[in-house]
């Protein structure tokens, strides 16, 4: 990550606590999960990473400089990152983009143009990386956001360990489509 849009100097981040997301057991409000049942909501991979990118950059304070969102593309094209976009009556309502390898998606940034648009991508994102054979949802920062919905803060070594498992194995974030929202709705009343 840079330290700004204006920093051309990359970090690697590995702090001592790490943030990530249970895949299978994410937790969805009660007016979240009234949200998605009233419809109008779809989840769609890959159609304009770009933007995507373009979109979680587009902060008054940004850690996404312009050689991050060059490789960002290059990764997208190379088939390692990929980006999830959510619309609400066709309108683009929110999103999130990461890196992918193994088992382990490292969510890097998402963000939202309408009220839950986030909270929509991250249902759809934990669903399609369980029914894609994810074991690992990196989201390095926890935020109180993802905190509500049930993200954790696991020590570095626990962290490791569950990076070097999910490094084992084999998993394609495209490998099935997203569900539609009335069978997002359904598998998410099972689970919160």
């Amino acid at each position: 990550m840079a330290e700004s849009a204006d920093d051309p100097r990359l970090y690697w981040f590995d702090p001592p606590l790490r943030g990530v997301l249970p895949i299978d057991g994410l937790h969805a409000s009660r007016s979240l999960r009234r949200d998605l049942r009233r419809g109008g909501w779809s989840a769609h991979i890959d159609g304009d990473f770009d933007m995507i990118v373009r979109r979680c950059a587009d902060r008054e304070v940004t850690w996404i400089n312009d050689q991050l969102r060059q490789l960002y593309h290059d990764l997208h094209r190379s088939g390692q990152a990929h980006a999830l976009e959510i619309r609400r009556d066709g309108a683009f309502a929110g999103g999130i983009f990461g890196v992918t390898l193994g088992r382990a998606f490292f969510g890097e940034s998402m963000v939202s143009a309408r009220s839950n648009g986030s909270k929509m991508a991250l249902l759809w994102t934990a669903s399609q990386l369980s029914r894609a054979g994810f074991t690992l949802f990196d989201t390095q920062f926890l935020t109180p956001h993802l905190k509500r919905m049930g993200g954790i803060e696991i020590p570095r070594r626990i962290y490791r360990q569950q990076l070097q498992t999910a490094l084992r194995g084999q998993a394609d974030f495209g490998a099935v489509q997203p569900l539609a929202a009335d069978q997002l709705w359904q598998e998410i009343t099972q689970i919160s």
